[in-house]
């Protein structure tokens, strides 16, 4: 893992805490998530959960951001519901963070132990999807 160099980003945080506290009710919705814009913003969303698998709080932040027109994303992290904290993000939504935001940082830890880490760091060894498109020309 990288070592953490710069601050966390805990209006982040709080900002999917808050979402959690407040729009996180009964079993469909259990996870909060909040981005970072590159422009600044804030964006939030929660999970749809169905037993069939519906998207994770990480994913649908992804596109209520491009709903908005936010399609650069710096920084990710995701608090469960009943102040469960920040929870690192699934296999899926690593994966297609990284496809979609190689650079994105993703808050992961607990308490005060939390830090920011490069999506890269949570897949090492990673199949990287744009690497094995055709080229389109």
């Amino acid at each position: 893992m990288t070592s953490q160099t710069t601050p966390v980003d805990l209006e982040l945080v709080e900002a999917a805490a808050h979402v959690a506290r407040t729009r996180c009710r009964g079993d469909q919705h259990t996870m909060a998530a909040a981005a970072r814009a590159r422009d600044g913003r804030i964006v939030t969303a929660v999970n749809a959960y169905h037993f069939t698998g519906g998207p994770c709080a990480e994913l649908v932040v992804v596109g209520a951001a491009a709903a908005q027109g936010v399609y650069e994303l710096e920084t990710i992290v995701a608090v469960g519901d009943r102040e469960r904290g920040v929870v690192p993000p699934c296999g899926r939504c690593r994966q297609v963070l990284l496809d979609y935001f190689p650079g994105i940082k993703v808050i992961v830890g607990d308490g005060d132990h939390v830090r920011e880490v490069p999506v890269a760091d949570l897949l090492p060894e990673t199949y990287v999807w744009a690497d094995h498109q055709l080229d389109a020309g």
